[in-house]
């Protein structure tokens, strides 16, 4: 069985029974004359409204301003004879519709100067329908300056919005192909070079393993070197590809916290020079599920994070003022918090939660330094 609220459209609500009523409205104007030749003429004139309308939405270009000032004429007309002014909310809707610039200020324009005229020449010859219903005119008119210029702004509003996601989805589209071309460059440059070289020094290892063995052993043992250099290359080249910088991740992290509505303290600096991008990565990953408890499970206000570098190993602590966990083994229950602990294990780290007045988490890693730049320069020469 339709519940009573169902036959209201989800997208539209009320505003088309809204219409409807002031569909319904110019009988009643109508109906109160004397003339039977009055009451024609004004149902002939509600009915042509009304085909004029349908017209208007039907039909594109030239003919919409056809069919629109014959609405213009029409409300004129309702207005001088009926005291009927409602009409001209039909056209200031409509008018705000209009896309064209050039066609919308010109209608707005002989709709907002053929309302005020035939208002006043109703004052100034006495219309009592007018005067009777005088704050309603009033309102009328405040719609009939206002509407049309609020919906095409609206409407324009919303096109640039739409115009502004399809540039969004293009400039993403851009943002992949320069990222494959990237890697596609970074690749090239990698692994070109070193693969052309292991192929000449294969070449002649080929040539000399007959006429001088030991030149051959000494470029094979090359070949190997080059071989071993190219595969540390790609190796790092993939992990920056996937890797989390901390840095990075705090940025998220301010943001998720300030939706939130949680204070965020940091202690520390999370631009870490001395660390590899692997260690990095995980801490990052770490830090981001613990934020991800917090925000969801603690209701705490306020959260507190602090960075602690040192030689040995890199400790973050993360402390809040929530509702703590039921025990401190949650976090083996927890398939978030076993990630975290899983994930550390792997660089050789740990986690300890502690549960005195919220939740605090330490996270201790070892400190393995990244090799120096000169290093890897001085290899990649041999």
């Amino acid at each position: 069985m339709q519940k009573w609220f169902q036959i209201f459209h989800k997208g539209t609500g009320l505003n088309p029974y809204v219409w409807v009523v002031f569909f319904i409205l110019p009988f009643y104007f109508i109906f109160r004359s004397s003339s039977t030749y009055e009451v024609a003429f004004g149902i002939s004139m509600i009915l042509g409204f009304f085909v004029c309308y349908v017209f208007s939405l039907l039909t594109k270009g030239w003919q919409v301003y056809v069919w629109t000032s014959l609405q213009i004429v029409i409300s004129i007309t309702m207005t001088v004879y009926f005291g009927y002014v409602y009409f001209s909310l039909f056209l200031a809707f409509f008018i705000g519709n209009i896309q064209n610039k050039a066609g919308f200020i010109t209608l707005y324009t002989i709709h907002l100067v053929g309302t005020i005229v035939t208002i006043n020449l109703g004052f100034i010859l006495r219309n009592p329908d007018i005067i009777t219903q005088l704050p309603f005119v009033l309102v009328s008119l405040i719609a009939v300056i206002l509407l049309p210029v609020t919906t095409y702004n609206r409407n324009k509003h919303e096109q640039l919005e739409g115009q502004l996601q399809d540039a969004n989805k293009k400039i993403s589209e851009l943002v992949k192909l320069e990222e494959r071309q990237r890697i596609a460059r970074d690749l090239h440059d990698t692994l070109g070079q070193k693969l052309s070289l292991i192929g000449l020094k294969s070449d002649l290892a080929t040539k000399l393993i007959s006429k001088n063995p030991a030149q051959a052993q000494t470029e094979l043992k090359e070949i190997r070197q080059t071989a071993r250099i190219a595969l540390k290359e790609v190796r790092e080249m993939v992990t920056e590809m996937r890797g989390t910088r901390l840095e990075d991740e705090f940025f998220r992290i301010k943001q998720i916290f300030n939706a939130a509505q949680i204070e965020l303290t940091l202690e520390g600096e999370p631009n870490l020079t001395n660390i590899s991008l692997i260690t990095e990565n995980v801490v990052s990953m770490c830090l981001k599920e613990a934020v991800t408890n917090i925000v969801k499970h603690s209701n705490a206000t306020s959260c507190q994070i602090r960075i602690q570098p040192s030689r040995t190993e890199l400790v973050v602590c993360v402390k809040d003022n929530g509702i703590g966990l039921a025990t401190e083994s949650a976090y083996v229950k927890g398939n978030g918090l076993r990630g975290m602990q899983e994930r550390l294990e792997f660089v050789n780290g740990s986690m300890e939660i502690f549960t005195d007045e919220g939740t605090t988490i330490v996270i201790r890693v070892p400190n393995v330094l990244k090799r120096p730049e000169k290093h890897s320069g001085d290899m990649s020469r041999g």
